[in-house]
């Protein structure tokens, strides 16, 4: 588990995760918000069900699930994730050129906390 607490991301920043995804990997997850009970993003591909799930969480309860059936991450690969926070979404460009859209439903404009979990082993990351 790789987690920040003092993530300074605004409205326009962008965030660049690489990493690599275990052999193993059942999935992983990449979640930003205020704290791990609220999460304005949980980015969450899963190998099991060839899915990816993408999130909110306001004070511990899951809201509505996006379901984006564009699973381009593959176990043992080596990849790059770019996260654009903007007022009304956020915009997740993967692998290949393809994005998730989710909107910003808690109109956060302030991101802090960060956590990777899962079977993704962040390598780097910027700001």
């Amino acid at each position: 588990k790789f987690e920040i607490f003092n993530l300074d991301m605004k409205t326009g920043d962008t965030l660049k995760i690489k990493g690599k995804i275990s052999e193993d990997a059942d999935g992983f997850s990449i979640n930003l918000g205020c704290k791990s009970s609220d999460l304005a993003l949980h980015f969450n591909p899963r190998f099991n069900e060839s899915v990816i799930v993408c999130n909110s969480r306001c004070s511990n309860a899951w809201q509505a699930e996006h379901r984006d059936d564009h699973l381009c991450f593959s176990k043992g690969s080596t990849v790059k994730i770019t996260i654009e926070m903007l007022a009304d979404k956020f915009q997740v460009k993967l692998p290949e050129g393809h994005e998730v859209e989710l909107p910003n439903r808690h109109c956060y404009d302030k991101i802090s906390y960060m956590s990777v979990k899962g079977g993704f082993r962040v390598t780097s990351f910027k700001l």
